[in-house]
Formats: C-alpha cells, structure tokens, sequence
C-alpha cells in the first residue's frame, strides 16, 4: 500500500472503503437476525437502512476496481513485466479461493459432504475474477495509449448494465455448473460477474482519470462538481434515457435494458458518494478509520465465520436467523462492529500477518 501514503489525498479511498465495510457489517448483521415482522418498506427507518444497504456493494466494487487499477497503470506500458500485474493475478486468485474456503463446513468433511451449497458464487469470488478481468483488459491495452484502456474499461460497464436482462435469459447450461454460477443466480449465486463486474470496471475507469489527473491544479473541485452534476442525471434520468433511446432507434434491445435502469441509477450513487468523501479528503486522517479501510477482506472474513456460520458451522444466523427485534438488533450491530474491528485491528499490528491481511 506504498502507493496510497505518498499520495496523502488518496486517503479518501480507504475512507470510503471504511464506510462500505462498516456498512456491509451492520447491513449483513440486520438483515440475517431481524424478525420478519419488523421488515416493513413502508417504515421511514428500515425502507432508509434497506436503500443505504442497497448501495453498500456498488460502493465496495466500485472502489475495489479504482484501487486495484490506479495501482496497475502506475507503470502502465511494463506489461507483463509490471509487478501489479502479478499482484493482482495472485490476490484475485487468492479472494476466489478465500471465498470457497469459506462456504466448507469443515465439521461436514468427516461425513464426506462438503457443503451442498459450495460451489455458488458470493461476493469473494466475484470480485478475484473481476480483478483479474481488469488485469486482462489491461494486458490488451497497454500496448496503446491509456486513454484505449480507458475507453475499454467505461465501455464495459455500459455494455454490462444495458444489455443485463438478455445476458440472463442467456443458457448456460453448457458450462459446468462452478462456471455457469459466475454467469447466473439459478443456482443460487448472490453476486454474478454481470452486473458486478460493472461497477468494478467503472471503477478501474475513474481510477485512470484520477491517474492521469489528480496533480493538476483545480482537479478535485472538478471532479466533485462533475460527480455531483452526472450523479443526478444517473439517479434522475437513466431510464426516460433509455426509454427515449428506444424510441429514437425502435431497437428492442433498449426496451429490454429498461429494467436495468436502476444499475445506471446505483452507479449515479456511487458518484454521490466518491464526491461526498472527496468533499472532505483533507479531513480524513483518522489512522484507525483508514485502516479499517486497508483491512477489508480479514473483516469481511471474521464476519462470515461469525454471523453466517462459515467454516466451524456455528454461528449467529444459526441460532438467532430472523428472530430478533429492533432494539437488540442495533445494539448487538453496533457491538458486532465493534468487535470484529477490534480483534482485525489488534491482529494487523504483528507485522508478519500485516502483509498477508491488508489489500
């Protein structure tokens, strides 16, 4: 993490990343213990909690990808030779595995029965192959000028997102089912390459920009306004945008992307948010808060083992899932945060363990 410690306003990154993680601990935690009765869309609190929730991963992979790539293209015409390169091979590979490793119920093994649910794809995995893409669409691109890479990366993304629903109605019975479980949620995926690898590229396409940009004078004040100015268009205007696309050119394949607006709408969010932290980069300081930051995939880990039962088979969901009331609910969110912060702080400290927790 060199990189983010010369370059001091970058600190806003491992903020936002703090914020997401923080985020997906509290949301995770609420959403596997609380009652049914009190999951009201209709409540002002739990439809505000639900929305925010909502937001949290587009968040996450958004700011993955920006990290990942601002790093990769600091020596961007090295190629293979770059040393991110096999960085980022080896931490893609490392999160896919992390991610199975994770759903083995170990107690299960002496039964000779892993997991019967193993092989779907949650959010580790998805986001190791979505690094990995990146260092693909990089190795294609180095040869030419960034600004290739760059128009690759943003292409990606609105390829992805317009074109979500025939992407699913897609077979893919043709892959073995490992495979075919990064594509769709039939089999009981959480996060698929598409829409995720979306945000992830979009992401990588910020990060060229900032790249390229953030040195020179008046940047980041245009920067913020422009976030600010695009997220309304987003959040406001992207499907009367695809609407009136269809209706300018009569293709159907407008008419389908209709019903993935609302990713072009998250993503006007994720700039609400990358402007809200660039706001106020020069007050994000805080050593604990930037650490969290730096210590996400440990803290993700801790909470899976300890709310969704990964690994031992034993955990919070399995003995309190959808059965407690609000009042517990926050107060047990907020020790939870606090306790699984705490213990991946402590551990980070033994410089031996630094290297292979912080990412």
């Amino acid at each position: 993490m060199i990189e983010r410690t010369k370059i001091g306003r970058l600190n806003f990154v491992d903020a936002i990343r703090a914020w997401a993680i923080l985020m997906m601990l509290q949301g995770h935690f609420v959403s596997a213990l609380l009652s049914d009765e009190y999951r009201d869309q209709d409540n002002l609190f739990f439809a505000v909690w639900s929305y925010f929730r909502g937001i949290t991963a587009p968040v996450f992979f958004t700011v993955a990808g920006f990290i990942f790539t601002f790093l990769l293209i600091r020596n961007f015409n090295k190629g293979w030779t770059n040393p991110r390169v096999r960085k980022g091979i080896i931490r893609g590979l490392q999160l896919i595995v992390i991610g199975y490793i994770l759903q083995i119920r170990f107690g299960r093994l002496f039964k000779r029965n892993i997991n019967d649910s193993f092989d779907i794809v949650h959010v580790l995995q998805c986001l190791g192959l979505s690094l990995l893409l990146i260092v693909v669409i990089y190795l294609i691109s180095f040869k030419f000028r960034k600004h290739v890479f760059l128009i690759l990366l943003c292409a990606i993304t609105i390829t992805i997102f317009l074109f979500k629903t025939e992407y699913e109605q897609w077979n893919y019975s043709v892959l073995p089912e490992f495979l075919s479980n990064y594509f769709t949620t039939a089999n009981g995926s959480v996060f698929t390459i598409i829409p995720w690898f979306g945000f992830t590229s979009f992401g990588g396409f910020l990060a060229v920009i900032f790249r390229e940009n953030h040195l020179k004078p008046n940047f980041y004040r245009n920067a913020i306004i422009s976030m600010i100015l695009i997220g309304f268009i987003m959040v406001g205007n992207s499907y009367e945008i695809i609407r009136d696309l269809k209706s300018i050119t009569g293709l159907q394949i407008f008419e389908d992307a209709l019903q993935s607006s609302y990713l072009f709408a998250r993503l006007g969010v994720v700039l609400f948010v990358f402007s809200f932290f660039l706001l106020f980069r020069n007050y994000l300081s805080n050593k604990t808060i930037l650490k969290i930051g730096q210590l996400t995939l440990p803290i993700y880990v801790l909470h899976a083992i300890l709310l969704y039962n990964s690994i031992t088979g034993y955990g919070l969901s399995r003995f309190y899932y959808h059965s407690l009331s609000p009042f517990p609910v926050i107060v047990g969110a907020i020790c939870f945060l606090v306790i699984i912060c705490t213990v991946v702080l402590k551990l980070s400290k033994n410089k031996r363990l630094l290297n292979i927790l912080q990412w």
